[in-house]
């Protein structure tokens, strides 16, 4: 394993002005000199993956990032290291490691250098950013994977769902999310519940004999293509709720198009039928 490039190096971060005052005397993670960076984070890499966090204690946004890195280490179990370097007192390991701004993090696996950020998060989007390097170290052989965490809205909506008690799920994510407004997971199980509460006891036929009847039908057109993304046939469905877009009146417009952003939500991100309908609504829109 070799040491990243420009160390030895001085690192300029004069931009933080003041001279650092005295640190506190309990810092979260192991302190990082140039003696113990290859040995304590560099080889220990190839076995479960390390989390470095450049700062200063002239930065108490950094100090802050490294306090929530401390707590989410003890959280951990085990499943990673965590190190920290005083730029101040260890300038070169900070000029190793490419440090421009503070706070820096940066992740070694498998003894390669991954940068992750360089500003404060807050604990969760930090707590995202390290299962994503726990799984990316999992899938080359290195660590264990981040263990699953179910959050207990989540469960008793499965639970609901498990039973077919779709109103109970859906109160469950709506719990959830007014809890984690950016819960993605939560976001998803919503509208997966909500499909199927618009669908339930619809039959298929009828429904898209009506919205075949009457296309500009938004109600029996909303129906249909919930039926139809139900069934993996996405592409009638967005076609469907398109034309209505472009051919109805702004309030029956509004409807279809809100409609279809639900769908949206449905389908891979990198679906081109997603991709392609996203800029078709963009189109009849404007």
């Amino acid at each position: 394993m070799t040491l990243p490039p420009n160390f030895g190096r001085a690192v300029d971060l004069s931009s933080l002005g003041k001279p650092a005052p005295q640190a506190s005397a309990t810092v979260a993670g192991i302190s990082i000199t140039p003696t113990n960076l290859t040995p304590d984070f560099l080889e220990y890499s190839s076995t479960k993956p390390a989390i470095v966090l450049c700062w200063s204690p002239r930065s108490p946004e950094s100090m802050a990032t490294l306090e929530i890195l401390g707590e989410l280490e003890s959280e951990s179990n085990g499943a990673w290291r965590l190190g920290n370097v005083n730029i101040d007192e260890q300038p070169e390991v900070a000029s190793a490691l490419q440090t421009k701004k503070v706070p820096y993090a940066v992740a070694f696996v498998a003894g390669q250098l991954v940068p992750l950020f360089e500003q404060p998060y807050a604990k969760e989007q930090i707590a995202l950013v390290i299962n994503k390097v726990l799984e990316l170290s999992a899938q080359q052989g290195v660590g264990a994977p981040p263990a699953e965490v179910i959050e207990p809205e989540e469960e008793e909506a499965l639970k609901a769902l498990e039973t077919g008690d779709f109103k109970s799920a859906e109160a469950a994510y709506k719990k959830l999310l007014a809890r984690k407004p950016n819960d993605a997971f939560a976001k998803l199980g919503l509208a997966q519940t909500e499909i199927f509460i618009r669908t339930d006891g619809l039959n298929l036929e009828t429904t898209k004999a009506a919205a075949q009847a009457d296309p500009l039908n938004v109600l029996a057109a909303m129906a249909c293509a919930d039926i139809e993304v139900m069934s993996a046939d996405v592409q009638p469905a967005f076609d469907r709720l398109l034309h209505c877009v472009r051919n109805c009146s702004a309030d029956e417009k509004k409807k279809a198009k809100d409609h279809l952003l639900a769908l949206f939500a449905l389908v891979d991100p990198s679906d081109p039928r997603l991709i392609k309908a996203r800029s078709d609504l963009a189109n009849a829109l404007f």
